[in-house]
């Protein structure tokens, strides 16, 4: 990254240009001391979004706007799992062996009570495709865990999912809090899904949102005892059991 006034760009653009085009390096513009602008390369090779892996944890923001077809080329081509959020890349770490835990407690019982019923659990890598009432380009994500209930239907000639999970679950960790308390509590709201629980392990509790008609209908927090499905009537676990140490 190199850096040049607006003077200098004014003057020599040509010579600016052939840097980010030809050299790939980025030009930030300055004015009175302070950064004011950026010529960048157009990125559209999934390559480029790889660079930032090394310093990846959970999740990991490219800053870079894409098309959600984009996206899906990128996403056939590549073996890094990613998801597409408000048109930006999010590029996925290796869960902890905590996190892992959790999971295989979660979906156990899932497994259990939803077998020889309709309704379906998966666990990720997952990707399901949230069309927001109101977004032009749906957002593509992969909960930790998943109830669907419209498999019959919802899935294309290639068989991927392409309808709405009726309950989803996510881990949190300290990478991902903001995103998945906000960013994807709105996804799924706005999406249809009927339920979404959040699974924290910094305080060992599971909050569980209820959905009507894209807004929050209901809320609980669940810090010890029974946390309870509201949509799937006898659904629920012990929250001590699903923190028990390692």
């Amino acid at each position: 990254m190199m850096e040049a006034t607006a003077t200098e760009i004014k003057n020599n653009f040509g010579q600016y240009l052939e840097e980010v085009m030809l050299k790939d390096n980025d030009v930030v513009i300055t004015r009175n001391g302070k950064k004011v602008a950026r010529l960048t390369p157009y990125v559209t090779e999934v390559e480029r979004y790889f660079t930032i892996r090394e310093n990846a944890t959970d999740y990991v923001y490219g800053g870079k706007k894409i098309s959600y077809e984009e996206f899906l080329k990128m996403n056939e081509q590549s073996n890094q799992r990613m998801e597409f959020i408000n048109g930006e890349i999010v590029l996925m770490g290796s869960p902890n062996v905590m996190h892992q835990m959790i999971v295989n407690r979660i979906n156990n019982i899932f497994q259990t009570w939803f077998e020889g019923k309709p309704c379906q659990p998966f666990v990720a890598p997952f990707d399901v495709h949230l069309h927001k009432e109101g977004f032009k380009e749906p957002d593509v994500v992969q909960p930790d865990l998943l109830v669907v209930c419209d498999l019959e239907g919802g899935v294309n000639e290639s068989g991927r999912y392409t309808g709405t999970p009726t309950l989803v679950v996510e881990i949190l960790s300290e990478s991902t809090r903001s995103k998945d308390m906000v960013d994807k509590l709105n996804s799924y709201m706005l999406s249809g899904a009927k339920e979404y629980w959040i699974v924290d392990t910094k305080y060992n509790k599971i909050i569980v949102y209820e959905f009507k008609a894209e807004v929050i209908d209901r809320m609980k927090v669940f810090e010890s005892g029974r946390c309870k499905s509201y949509f799937f009537d006898g659904l629920e676990l012990l929250v001590e059991k699903i923190f028990a140490p390692i």
